[in-house]
């Protein structure tokens, strides 16, 4: 027996999907939109009412419910796993989409747009993630690769597989980065020791390391900015 909330008993005009193909996704808020992944609620609650709940876990904000946990989300009474991992992926393509319209049509060339872009891309990690920017002689962006992601505290990544990937790609200069989740902006010394090895590794291939740029929510660290580079 179904639930009573379950949204084909709603009225035609309160029904999420009924209004997105009546008015367009566009014209539904947030937790209708959630409501519709939900599909139905519980013998308490309307799937409105769970979506804006899961709204509120994320701060009412989608990059904030972007990173919660699959754990996180079923915190909500009503939300089990199955619920769960349709709104991850739901978030996730959200995300995807976004950083698939982005390479080819951005050009970085301070560390601000630089940290600009990375920001917008690694805000959601909880942990360290090492990134690489690959760029053309124009400097735009040929590719944005994520190299290896590590845990709470750092990540290691390899200048082997960063150099084949440049060479695959035709890139003649590359940008290192990494995020803080911690949210301290210095490098360590380990930081220093890899960026050091990567630039001399690249120079050899008459690649041009132009920066290592460390990002967290506190704002972003260059190795250029500061003559380290």
């Amino acid at each position: 027996m179904q639930p009573k909330n379950t949204i084909k008993h709603w009225a035609s005009n309160d029904r999420p999907r009924e209004r997105l193909a009546a008015a367009g996704a566009e014209n539904l808020s947030d937790s209708e939109l959630l409501a519709i992944l939900i599909n139905h609620g519980t013998k308490e609650k309307s799937a409105v009412d769970l979506a804006r709940e899961i709204l509120a876990l994320g701060n009412n904000n989608l990059h904030d419910l972007g990173a919660l946990s699959l754990s996180q989300l079923m915190k909500i009474k009503g939300i089990g796993l199955a619920k769960a991992i349709t709104i991850a992926a739901a978030l996730e393509l959200g995300r995807r989409r976004q950083k698939g319209h982005m390479p080819d049509k951005n050009r970085v060339v301070t560390a601000k747009e630089t940290a600009d872009f990375l920001k917008e891309r690694l805000k959601d990690y909880q942990h360290e993630v090492f990134a690489v920017i690959y760029l053309n002689r124009s400097s735009k962006i040929i590719s944005f690769d994520i190299i290896s992601e590590g845990g709470i505290s750092g990540t290691v990544a390899d200048p082997r597989v960063i150099l084949k990937h440049a060479i695959e790609k035709n890139a003649v200069a590359l940008i290192l980065s990494h995020n803080h989740p911690s949210g301290s902006l210095r490098p360590s010394r380990a930081d220093e020791y890899l960026t050091e090895k990567i630039k001399q590794a690249a120079s050899l291939l008459d690649i041009q390391v132009l920066d290592h740029v460390i990002v967290s929510a506190d704002g972003y660290y260059s190795f250029a900015d500061d003559g380290l580079i």
